[in-house]
């Protein structure tokens, strides 16, 4: 099991920037691929991005890449996303997700934090 916490969500203007961070507890942190997902008002949960259990791959969906840069820090038991030029179509509720392998379906999820982007 692990368990996962998000935080560093809130209301910036569009350009601006946000670093949302997630701490994991539970099984070692090492282990886990880890993503971040959202969910826009009214639609499905999509993809953000992803990271491999050292850091060493990186995927990103076509809308964010460039803007968005997905991290870990494994001594801290953290994942972050740096999210820059912020769009208001980046509206959105934002979950952290664990897996042993990087995934789009992953077994391990946060409860979610809220950003939205105004213009």
């Amino acid at each position: 099991q692990v368990q996962l916490v998000e935080s560093g969500g809130g209301l910036v203007q569009a350009g601006g920037s946000l670093r949302l961070s997630c701490v994991a507890s539970g099984r070692a942190f090492s282990e886990y691929a880890m993503g971040w997902f959202r969910q826009p008002p009214g639609k499905l949960r999509e993809f953000v991005a992803a990271i491999n259990w050292n850091g060493v791959n990186t995927h990103y969906s076509d809308s964010v890449k460039g803007r968005f840069t997905i991290s870990r820090d494994n001594a801290e038991n953290t994942v972050y996303l740096q999210m820059n030029s912020l769009k208001p179509e980046d509206t959105a509720v934002y979950f952290c997700a664990a897996d042993r392998v990087v995934t789009t379906t992953p077994d391990y999820w946060g409860q979610g934090t809220q950003v939205t982007v105004s213009s």
